[in-house]
């Protein structure tokens, strides 16, 4: 059975779902603390002196997430390498080879996952801490902004309040970085690697039991609204490992002893995946490629366009922000207005959907409830 990191996507929500509960409950606590007294000539003295209540309450956040986030990461990790183990034995399976099967399945995971596991850990180990430094940055600001505004006359102390934090809920806890050098939240960074990590993880287990059973050649498949990055592969043999470079190699046919027949190999699949095959959303999988028997597949249709796709993304993303300012609302009115975008952008993600066909991923659009 082929492998594809989307195969893995859905072990992913339960590891983003504790960070989703984590920023959640920090935008409440912090719009909490601050609506609290808000009309109050003595607020601002009031919520200085409050500071250090907010900062035991942060941490126990902090904490909570920590004693559930890396439990959670083992497991998803391990899952995930068992559905990539499951592909390849199905695969071999078909081939009715017994000897090469019962040596894939041999393959020992412990070591593998323990240290897939370990490097995420270590990846989003440093969100805690920032989840500290953005909710007492922004306490400060809000008590900043909403003293000074009503001195220059600009607005009045609860507008700036509200202004300010439906800045913060909107961007959530920002500051993380990827390799490409794009900003993210907390939420989204860590959904994103360990997605990422999830799908290294089920494409591994693939490859290392095709290894076992001495499978040399893969083949990538031809997907619907693939993006820029991946489109270059589609349909390629690659080498499941080794040097990178195109050209024509000469291999034993799948069945006949001592034929040979010639493959063009497009490269190996580490070089592919360093050039963004098999990415987070990725609908690419990867399969066995038996010399001399191994036919292109037809391309399944597309629904949309790969922009359509990036479209929904963007609008289930407007919808868990303007939620979040909901939960920042300092009171009904600000929470109303909210609540209206929330329901003008799912209106558009329903045109969107029945316009081209595309799947409505209600889960995309929800956010986890604030422990």
């Amino acid at each position: 059975m082929p492998i594809s990191p989307a195969m893995a996507e859905d072990l992913a929500a339960a590891v983003a779902m504790l960070y989703e509960q984590a920023e959640l409950a920090l935008i409440e606590k912090v719009a909490r603390a601050l609506a609290e007294g808000l009309d109050s000539p003595l607020w601002a003295e009031l919520k200085l002196r409050a500071i250090g209540n907010l900062r035991a309450a942060i941490e126990e956040i902090i904490a909570a997430l920590q004693a559930d986030a890396a439990g959670a990461i083992h497991e998803a990790v391990a899952a995930a390498y068992v559905v990539g183990q499951q592909a390849a034995v199905a695969e071999l399976g078909a081939l009715t080879v017994g000897t090469a099967l019962a040596a894939a399945e041999a393959v020992p995971a412990a070591a593998a996952v323990d240290r897939l596991a370990a490097a995420l850990i270590a990846e989003t180990g440093p969100a805690h801490q920032r989840i500290l430094r953005t909710g007492m940055d922004v306490y400060r600001q809000v008590i900043a902004e909403a003293t000074s505004a009503p001195l220059l006359g600009a607005t009045t102390r609860r507008q700036a309040a509200a202004r300010a934090l439906a800045r913060f809920a909107e961007r959530g806890v920002t500051g993380f970085v990827d390799r490409r050098g794009r900003g993210w939240n907390l939420t989204s960074y860590v959904e994103m690697a360990t997605r990422s990590a999830l799908g290294r993880a089920a494409v591994q287990a693939h490859t290392d039991r095709l290894a076992a059973a001495g499978v040399e050649l893969v083949v990538v498949s031809d997907a619907p609204e693939e993006c820029p990055r991946c489109k270059p592969w589609e349909g390629a043999v690659l080498r499941r490992e080794g040097p990178s470079g195109a050209g024509v190699v000469e291999v034993e046919h799948a069945t006949e002893e001592d034929r040979m027949v010639e493959v063009r190999v497009a490269g190996s699949l580490p070089e592919a995946r360093a050039a963004g095959l098999m990415h987070p959303n990725c609908r690419h999988s990867v399969s066995i490629y038996l010399p001399g028997l191994t036919r292109p597949r037809p391309k399944p249709p597309s629904r949309a366009t790969y922009e359509q796709t990036q479209q929904q993304r963007y609008l289930e993303r407007q919808i868990r922000a303007w939620k979040r300012r909901a939960a920042a609302a300092v009171d009904d009115t600000q929470r109303t207005r909210a609540n209206a975008r929330v329901r003008e952008y799912q209106g558009r993600v329903r045109e969107l959907v029945a316009e081209t066909g595309l799947p409505r991923k209600s889960r995309r659009e929800q956010l986890a409830t604030a422990r």
